[in-house]
This record gives structure tokens, C-alpha cells and sequence, in this order.
């Protein structure tokens, strides 16, 4: 009878086995389950149904390949790919792996909504992971974890690009980086977490790191933009082509060579809705037009740009929305439709879509074009605007302060701009402010409105008494803010509390913001998102204010032996506060998520009652600060 082997003798076999040479594709095939829930298509893993994620996935096991980088749109399964590279080490090549994300939040959130649906449904991970005391999937112990999960001969660590401690400890021989643009520029003070990571992969020989991203900003010559792009064009540039079924020549299919039928049916408050009858691709060689149909079943493969660069052990891929099979062509061109003239929706088209990077605005050379565009209003509103905000900057002698306009699609008017002289704890200046904010502006037609909400700056030397003021009238929705800086911050940030106060204040993402004043600024069209201004001097917008307004761009510094990218004044002497007045007025107007039609319809509903002539403008006292008034004569 013969005797049952030890642990020991198990452990020793196992050791014996050479190194197996399956490529991460067969892998998938053989062993992956996709979950329910989690993926589109559950069930059996095919490679054969997005064939352009083969050499991506073999490329992890190729010889002399250290570095992969995959540039492509949203929704092409790159979790997928990174997931089948995790599944297949762990299983048949057991050794350290690391995935970073973003955040460590987000990585708590990809461990829980990803790696563990593909754990449990996956038999021979199931195996792996959760027998290894013979406790079952439902155990839970030090070698279970979100963030950490041990296996027989390796570990896969979970972390984020902003926590520098998980960055840079044990070794690693696998790197997972998801989503590289949107990592901070340094992992606190440590430096690019990249880098930092990077460091962990020398002691194996055989090492692999895989950077994966959707695009952001095109690249700039002082080092900022979008790094994904930079990766890439250092590697192998491998583009997925089609073969064109007319002239045999292979292309990467892109927006620019889509022919598309659609219709622009426009609604009672002027929003623009696009319909796509037809999208056909017009080959750039021989000028035939194909149907989505024929161009996904035609030949396609991956065409290197850059071929030279796998002897630097850097292969490199690109692949975009029109390759996907989950993402119909009329729905790329509807989205891309719908976006033209947006520059904020442009961005994210061109670069979840498109799998491109976005050449963002906001260098201006010159005020001037500003100036000339102002128009001429036929009253304090001009027709468009549904609602309104202030803005109020604090400074040490006075508050400067600006009232906009809002319309449909956050189409926006510069109403006024002023400033009010006077130490801001004098309760003389406070009273001229509350005129300002509590100031009814009206249509040609004798309709008033008044301002829903205000923002204030309780950043200087005066935060008590801002505190206090925001205290006072709250109930007319007027809040203290304060400016947060950095990259990630949304402009709407949070809510705190306001030390010694019941009022709360509201954290503002500038930086965030400031990009978004920028790329509206750089709308040339009236619609969605565009500046108006007035031609009224009286009103404050002169040259001097857009001087202010365009006085910073984004930079790449280096401050403290870190690279940043920062928001630095154009030239000194500049001031900036019609730039930081824009920035809480757009927080203002989103913080209030406005139903624009329903304030266009409560809006004209209101019958028009034109005064007499010189008569002294008053409003009526309104319940809700969203609805508008009227003239009446006193």
C-alpha cells in the first residue's frame, strides 16, 4: 500500500516543476469564468471576442519584454486584461504581484467589485486563495484581506498611487498600474509613485510592469500632460488596424474618417438633440465607404509604429472605441456630435472614445478678444438667463465681488463686477455688501430675478467674521468657501464645518476649476458653456478685468525636489481675482443643480407688466430664491 505523501513532499514536487511557458491567453481561455453582475457577457472567457486583447495579455510572458503600456478609450476590457495577468501568474507562475490605483479608495473598491467576483467564480483561483487553512471562501483572516490576498508562492497587494508606505516595501515581480493619468504627480513627498514602485521589481530578473490608462492632456514641453501618452511613444506604438476590404491597406479606424447621417432636433428651451441615422468609415486610401459590419469582420492586427523600440524591452499599445465591440459606432458618433463645441465634453469624448489626448486650452496671448466680444444688453439680464450667483473675494482693504447669470446647458452672462472699499469686519462695508447680494436684476420686459445663492471667501484675515456674516444669511443661501488646490479635487468638493460657527463652508477644487473657466473661455459659439459679457464699462468688465481673468495657465514647477503641476500668475503686477470670482460662481451655480427647464418654464410663466417709464425699480417678495420677480410701481 503505498504511503501518503507529506506536506513536505508535496511542497518539494512542487518546487520541481519547471516554469510553465502558457501565455496569459491560453490561460484565460482554459480557466477564466467572467462573473454575473460584473461583466457583460458572463461566462467562459473567449479572447476570441475582442482578439486585440491577445498581445497585450502575451506580452506578460514574453522574453525580454519588462514593460507593457496599453493607451486606449474606456470600455475595451483592460480590467479584464490586468484581472487574466493576475489569475494567471497566481495559478501557474506564483510570485509577488502589485496592482496600483489611483486612490487607495479606489483600490479598496476594484479589490471588492473585481478581484473578488473573479476569485470566487474562477474554480482554480477559488482554490488558491481562500483553501489555503482549509477554511473555506467565507474565512476571514490575515492572509485575506481587501487589500492583501496571499496564495501558495506569492501575494497580490492592492494599494494606491497616493500612499506612499504600500508603495515602497516588499518586493515585487509583477506591477499593475490602472489608470496612470490620474495618478498624483507624487505619492506625498516621496515622489512619482511609479517610480516609487518600480524600485520594488529589481531584485527579480524577469519582472514586468504593465501601465495602463485612458489618455488626458496632450503632453507639454515643460513635462506635464498626459504620461500615458509619453509611455506609449516610447514603446513600440502597436496600433490595431483594419484592412481595408476595397484596397487591402491596413488603418487605425478614427472619428476623422466616419461619414455620419444624423438629424439635430432642437426642444422649446433650445437644447440641441443629435439622431444618428448612419455611420460608415470612408478608407483614406482608395475613399470606399464600409458599414460598421464589414469593417469588424475584415482582418485586423496590430501594425507597430515604432518597432525598434522592443529591444528596449517596451512594447507598447494602442486601441480605441471603434475597435470595441461593446461600444456601437452610432453611439461614439452621437456622443462626439453632442460634445462638438463643449470643450469639458469634448475632452472626455476624445479621450474615453477616441483613446486620444485632448489639446487643452486656457494659454491666451491676448485680453483683446474678450474686449471686442462684449455685447450690448437691453437691461440688467439679457434673455437667456434662468438664475443667478455672486461671487465674493476677500481682501484686506475691500471684497470684489461678481453676479452671473445662468441659462440653459450653463450657458453664462457677466452681469455685473464691483468692488466695495472698506475693512470687511466694518459692519459699513458688510451693509453695502448685503445691498449687492440682496439687489433684484431685471429683464427688458420689467421680470426680476434675484441671486439664489452666494459664495464668499472666508480665506485671510478675516474668516471670523466672514463665519459670522455666512451665519447670519444663511437662510437667503449665502455660504463661505474656501479654495483647496491640488490635482483630483472636483471644484464641489465638501462640505465642512466652520469653526465656531452653525453656518458650514464649502471646500472648492480650484485647480479644477480654473481649467474649467479656461476651456469655457475658449468657446467661440454661443450655447452651452459660453461667456457673455457686457460692453457696459459701468458694469465692470474692462480690460483690466480680463487682464485678470486669463492671468494664469498651468505649469509644470518643481517645488521641494518634486514635479508639480501648479496654477502660476502669467506676469506679476496681474491681479487675479476675476479669475478666483468666475471659479465660486461656476461652484455656485453647479452646487445648486439647477432643473433648467423647469426654471425656463416657471420663468415664462410670469405675465409681463412692463412699468411706466422713470418709475423706481422694487420687487415683490419672493418665497423661493430659484423664482423670479417683477416690476411693480411703488
Amino acid at each position: 500500500m503505498a504511503r501518503k505523501r507529506t506536506d513536505l513532499q508535496k511542497a518539494l514536487c512542487r518546487g520541481l516543476v519547471p516554469v510553465p511557458k502558457t501565455a496569459v491567453s491560453v490561460w484565460a481561455d482554459r480557466y477564466r469564468t467572467l462573473s454575473q453582475g460584473v461583466s457583460a457577457e458572463p461566462g467562459r472567457w473567449k479572447t476570441s471576442r475582442a482578439p486585440y486583447q491577445k498581445d497585450i495579455m502575451d506580452a506578460f510572458t514574453m522574453p525580454n519584454v519588462h514593460v507593457v503600456v496599453v493607451k486606449s478609450s474606456a470600455q475595451v476590457g483592460k480590467s479584464d486584461i490586468m484581472n487574466n495577468v493576475i489569475g494567471r501568474f497566481a495559478q501557474l507562475d506564483p510570485c509577488p504581484i502589485m496592482m496600483i490605483q489611483p486612490t487607495v479608495d479606489l483600490a479598496e473598491d476594484y479589490s471588492k467589485s473585481r478581484i473578488a467576483p473573479m476569485i470566487r467564480d474562477t474554480k482554480s483561483l477559488n482554490k488558491l486563495f481562500y483553501n489555503i487553512k482549509s477554511n473555506g471562501p467565507k474565512s476571514r483572516d490575515a492572509n485575506n484581506t481587501i487589500l492583501s490576498k496571499i496564495f501558495p508562492g506569492g501575494r497580490l497587494i492592492m494599494c494606491g498611487a497616493n500612499s506612499p508606505s504600500q508603495l515602497a516595501s516588499k518586493p515585487i515581480r509583477i506591477l499593475l498600474c490602472d489608470e496612470v493619468d490620474r495618478f498624483p504627480v507624487s505619492a506625498g513627498s516621496e515622489g512619482d509613485p511609479v517610480s516609487l514602485a518600480q524600485k520594488r521589481m529589481t531584485t527579480f530578473w524577469n519582472n514586468c510592469m504593465g501601465l495602463f490608462s485612458t489618455p488626458t492632456l496632450e503632453p507639454t514641453p515643460d513635462g506635464g500632460g498626459s504620461r500615458i501618452e509619453k509611455e506609449y511613444i516610447n514603446g513600440t506604438q502597436e496600433e490595431w488596424q483594419h484592412k481595408c476590404p476595397n484596397c487591402g491597406e491596413y488603418h487605425t479606424l478614427r472619428h476623422i474618417d466616419m461619414e455620419t447621417e444624423y438629424r439635430e432636433i432642437e426642444d422649446a428651451i433650445g437644447r440641441k438633440t443629435i439622431t444618428v441615422d448612419s455611420v460608415k468609415y470612408r478608407c483614406p486610401d482608395c475613399g470606399f465607404l464600409f458599414s460598421e459590419k464589414e469593417m469588424r469582420s475584415t482582418e485586423q492586427k496590430y501594425v507597430p509604429q515604432n518597432p525598434e523600440a522592443i529591444k528596449n524591452g517596451i512594447r507598447s499599445f494602442f486601441v480605441n472605441g471603434f475597435t470595441s465591440p461593446w461600444v456601437p459606432w452610432d453611439k461614439i458618433m452621437r456622443e462626439w456630435l453632442s460634445a462638438k463645441g463643449d470643450p469639458e465634453l469634448e475632452k472626455v469624448v476624445t479621450n474615453t472614445r477616441f483613446g486620444e489626448c485632448y489639446r487643452g486650452k486656457g494659454a491666451f496671448d491676448d485680453e483683446m478678444v474678450f474686449v471686442r466680444r462684449r455685447e450690448e444688453y437691453s437691461d440688467d439680464l439679457p434673455d437667456g438667463v434662468l438664475l443667478l450667483t455672486a461671487s465674493v473675494d476677500t481682501q484686506d482693504n475691500r471684497f470684489e465681488y461678481e453676479i452671473c447669470g445662468w441659462g440653459v446647458d450653463e450657458e453664462c452672462w457677466g452681469i455685473e463686477k464691483g468692488e466695495i472699499f472698506g475693512r470687511p469686519d466694518s459692519q459699513a462695508t458688510l451693509d453695502k455688501l448685503s445691498e449687492v447680494l440682496n439687489k433684484v436684476y431685471y429683464f427688458a420686459n420689467g421680470n426680476g430675478l434675484k441671486i439664489s445663492r452666494s459664495f464668499i471667501d472666508s480665506g485671510g484675515h478675516y474668516t471670523g467674521t466672514i463665519y459670522k456674516y455666512c451665519e447670519e444669511n444663511m437662510r437667503k443661501q449665502v455660504f463661505a468657501i474656501k479654495g483647496k488646490g491640488g490635482p483630483g479635487i472636483p471644484l464641489v468638493y465638501k462640505v465642512a464645518k466652520a469653526t465656531g460657527t452653525k453656518a458650514p463652508v464649502i471646500m472648492l477644487g480650484v485647480d479644477d476649476g480654473k481649467q474649467q473657466v479656461m476651456d469655457r473661455l475658449g468657446i467661440d459659439k454661443y450655447g452651452p458653456k459660453f461667456f457673455h459679457f457686457p460692453a457696459n464699462d459701468d458694469k465692470g468688465y474692462t480690460q483690466v478685468y480680463f487682464k485678470g481673468l486669463i492671468s494664469e495657465r498651468k505649469k509644470v514647477v518643481k517645488r521641494n525636489g518634486q514635479i508639480r503641476e501648479v496654477w502660476e500668475t502669467i506676469s506679476k503686477g496681474i491681479r487675479n481675482e476675476p479669475l478666483d470670482l468666475r471659479v465660486y460662481n461656476l461652484a455656485a451655480m453647479k452646487s445648486l443643480r439647477p432643473d433648467w427647464e423647469q426654471l425656463y418654464n416657471t420663468l415664462h410663466e410670469i405675465k409681463v407688466e412692463k412699468p411706466a417709464k422713470n418709475i423706481k425699480k422694487k420687487s415683490l417678495q419672493a418665497p423661493n430664491e430659484l423664482l423670479p420677480v417683477k416690476r411693480t410701481m411703488k
